[in-house]
């Protein structure tokens, strides 16, 4: 929460404004797997704007060596997975399905696995709607709309501008088996590609 309360300030110095709705849709009884787009570490500040108090992050282990950011994530109960190993990341991802039970959290994952700042998305990866499947809960979208308006890292572009975030209605799994894991990674890319677009005002 002290994390929280600090990141937060940091959008008054970037010039930042933040326009949330659905929030409601975090309101779901026991743990749930929440995904969202992941643009840049501006994500940051839109990560604070509305996470949830009963809710860890899921994140490359990389992100540990990145200075100031390695250390805030860190202090933040990131729980980190070595992409590189798929064995790894497998046995985290378990852990991660015992824990949400135990402790009764939110887990946050990144399902296009990297940085992704063009206005659209890429492919999901599957690791968090296996997740989902495995431990019976919801998933939760979330959606940012794009920063190219007014940043773009490679023309180093940054002025000030106003972020869209958007909580969707949950998404069942109760009943699903791994067999249903590609069709809800595709329902929940399509969902989230649509209203991306809806919320950054592009053509679909």
């Amino acid at each position: 929460r002290i994390i929280k309360t600090v990141v937060k300030t940091f959008k008054y110095f970037f010039g930042l404004r933040f326009e949330v709705k659905g929030l409601e849709n975090f309101k779901v009884e026991g743990p749930a797997i929440i995904v969202s787009n992941h643009q840049s570490i501006l994500d940051m500040m839109g990560l604070m704007e509305i996470l949830p108090d009963d809710c860890v992050q899921v994140g490359k282990k990389e992100l540990m060596y990145a200075g100031t950011v390695g250390l805030i994530i860190y202090l933040g109960g990131v729980i980190f997975i070595n992409r590189k190993s798929t064995s790894s990341a497998k046995m985290v991802m378990a852990e991660v399905a015992k824990s949400m039970a135990t402790d009764n959290v939110k887990v946050w994952v990144y399902p296009e696995g990297t940085r992704n700042c063009t206005g659209d998305l890429l492919p999901f990866k599957k690791g968090a709607f296996h997740l989902a499947v495995q431990a019976q809960v919801p998933v939760i979208p979330v959606v940012y709309s794009s920063f190219t308006s007014f940043y773009n890292p490679k023309e180093n572009l940054f002025t000030s501008g106003k972020i869209k975030v958007e909580v969707l209605p949950p998404i069942e799994t109760k009943g699903l088996t791994s067999d249903d894991v590609s069709d809800l990674t595709d329902r929940c890319f399509h969902i989230m590609r649509e209203t991306l677009f809806r919320l950054s005002g592009s053509p679909s």
